[in-house]
């Protein structure tokens, strides 16, 4: 199983042929392994990821002593069981948006928005009361609420409360549109919870897990490419201002 940590950016739409794709934009990774737990040391196997960084006066000791061997301190921590740990899973290893491909199905995990406390119209559907002559004052009420005989309220009445702030699984979703340059995942529908909310997602396949040695070199590389494309840019804006100056010259012999 492959999974990695992301915000929620916000909602758009992308041209798929002829069609309207609505999307949600994730911005993924990259996560660093914080730590490995193996079946012989904690009974069972799982890999833990960070992601998004903390200022250090916001850390606690024991976090400190956990993150020592990091060169930064994670703001999200989250953990998740596999069947096997392979001998390259090493601590301080990044995992970023490689691990995905478009196409692919995943599962959105997110909080969903607080909408506080709610009646039963709104957090259950009710249809409320006829909207007739005699009905007063009672639209929008639930009703009775069950038998006298028990006197008592069974558990799993649907009634007014709290609605919202649930932890929210959205499963099948697929992959329209990777953006690599910037670490963004185009996904097809919505995701649970608001803008710049902590998103996890899951996927079948393997993760690809790379060195922060690895990380550099592609960052440089990226540079470089930015850089030639400035370059190339700056040369092309050059030979245009070339020919507008010669067809100035021209049109005025």
């Amino acid at each position: 199983m492959k999974f990695l940590l992301g915000k929620k950016i916000g909602m758009t739409q992308v041209w798929k042929e002829d069609i309207v794709v609505p999307v949600t934009k994730i911005k993924v990774g990259p996560c660093v392994v914080t730590d490995i737990k193996s079946e012989k040391r904690d009974s069972y196997n799982a890999v833990q990821i960070g992601f998004g960084e903390k200022k250090e006066k916001n850390v606690n000791k024991p976090q400190k002593k956990e993150f020592k061997d990091l060169k930064f301190y994670p703001r999200y921590v989250r953990e998740l069981r596999v069947e096997e740990v392979g001998e390259n899973v090493k601590k301080g290893n990044i995992v970023d948006i490689d691990s995905f491909e478009v196409g692919d199905k995943i599962d959105a995990t997110g909080w969903s928005k607080g909408r506080g406390f709610q009646g039963v119209v709104r957090r259950h559907g009710f249809a409320g009361m006829p909207k007739s002559h005699g009905t007063k004052d009672q639209l929008r009420m639930p009703g009775s609420a069950g038998a006298m005989g028990p006197a008592r309220i069974f558990k799993g009445k649907k009634m007014p409360g709290r609605m919202g702030n649930d932890r929210t699984t959205t499963k099948n979703l697929e992959i329209i549109e990777i953006d690599s340059e910037n670490d963004i995942l185009f996904v097809k529908g919505g995701v649970a919870g608001a803008n710049s909310g902590l998103i996890l997602l899951r996927g079948e396949g393997k993760l690809k897990f790379k060195k922060e040695e690895d990380k550099k070199q592609e960052e440089v590389k990226q540079s470089d490419k930015n850089e030639n494309n400035k370059d190339k840019g700056k040369e092309k804006r050059s030979e245009i201002e070339e020919e507008k100056k010669e067809k100035k010259e021209d049109n005025e012999k």
